[in-house]
């Protein structure tokens, strides 16, 4: 049996020694047959430094690339809102091209961006496929000609609730009524997205949708339209990131859909602010005869020297308690099981 591993949002800016981040993770990374992750900073060095105004997140190339290969992660995906600019995302590329770690969402061109990632170990081949909901609106998605990332483009209206569908929702007839959010995926680049994973579906064993997406702690509605939408296209895992927070996970068709697995590593955010004591999730994906055949959650913080660590889920019972109260409109809970999680259907 193998185990691949899926980790949420990896920043490294202002790592100095690449064996921090992960130097308390090692040994359960070093178990697992392939490990997977966000990857939310660029590996560049701006001319004349980095400006805090500047929103690009730029860690340092040789020691964040130094970082990732000390963990062992096998591939990145970088459909993200801040692998942004010609310059950095060419020069992430080529930093990750150089250090073996390979790469889906975002490249020199847009047949770069969206090309997925293939990795065959023992016989069994993985593919990774990643898109992003949040980007920018000029000058980031790839173009045939330009820099920039694979794009899944989300749409937002606000309605008036015309119809009871919550008791705690007044009469439509009274001044003052908030509206109604809703979001949902575009057509035509949710099909081009569908596309993709059936043609990656025929050329692997186990295959992962990777998705950026998402706006603080709610699962909205074009997250899951997106979601089913990969699992009937043949994806047999949904990974969602991008909040930053951790986001109920849902069975589909018995496939598990992360909608957010938070940060893994992540120190410092938008403006050089310190994020704060978060809580992520580690995805460990059990591999069996070229199939899923389990699914378990460890849990993760950080501390002030920004190591992150698994946490004990007996000692995250409060969290864990409104992590599960959100999660009971998808119908699931998980419960702990020692230092794991299960993902147990209502």
């Amino acid at each position: 049996m193998a185990q691949l591993i899926l980790t949420g949002d990896i920043n490294l800016m202002n790592v100095t020694d690449p064996s921090v981040p992960f130097r308390k993770t090692i040994d359960e990374f070093k178990k697992a047959e392939v490990r997977f992750s966000n990857m939310e900073c660029c590996l560049y060095t701006p001319p004349g430094g980095h400006a805090w105004d500047n929103e690009g997140f730029f860690a340092d190339p040789q020691i964040a690339g130094e970082a990732l290969r000390y963990a062992g992660i096998d591939a990145v995906g970088i459909a993200n809102n801040v692998n942004y600019g010609e310059a950095a995302i060419n020069a992430s590329v080529a930093r990750l091209d150089q250090i073996g770690v390979k790469h889906t969402g975002a490249g020199a061109n847009r047949q770069a961006a969206y090309a997925p990632v293939i990795i065959e170990k023992n016989n069994v081949r993985y593919g990774f496929l990643q898109r992003t909901s949040v980007y920018w609106p000029t000058n980031h998605e790839a173009t045939a000609r330009t820099a920039g990332v694979a794009t899944i483009k989300g749409h937002t209206a606000y309605q008036l609730p015309l119809h009871k569908t919550r008791p705690d929702i007044p009469p439509a007839n009274r001044p003052g009524i908030p509206p109604e959010i809703l979001t949902w995926p575009d057509a035509k680049h949710l099909q081009l997205f569908k596309d993709d994973l059936a043609a990656l579906r025929s050329q692997v064993d186990i295959l992962v949708a990777s998705c950026h997406w998402g706006l603080h702690q709610e699962v909205l509605d074009y997250m899951p339209l997106i979601a089913h939408a990969a699992i009937d296209a043949g994806a047999d895992i949904v990974m969602g990131h991008g909040p930053h927070y951790s986001l109920p996970t849902e069975l589909y068709k018995g496939k598990p859909i992360f909608y957010g697995l938070g940060s893994f590593s992540f120190h410092t955010g938008h403006g050089g602010r310190q994020h704060g004591n978060w809580m992520g999730m580690t995805a460990l994906i059990e591999i069996k005869n070229k199939a899923v055949s389990g699914t378990r959650i460890k849990l993760v913080r950080h501390n002030d020297a920004n190591e992150t660590y698994f946490c004990d889920p007996a000692q995250e019972s409060a969290e864990l308690e409104a992590l599960n109260q959100r999660a009971e409109k998808l119908g699931t809970r998980l419960i702990a099981n020692g230092m794991e999680l299960e993902i147990t259907p209502l």
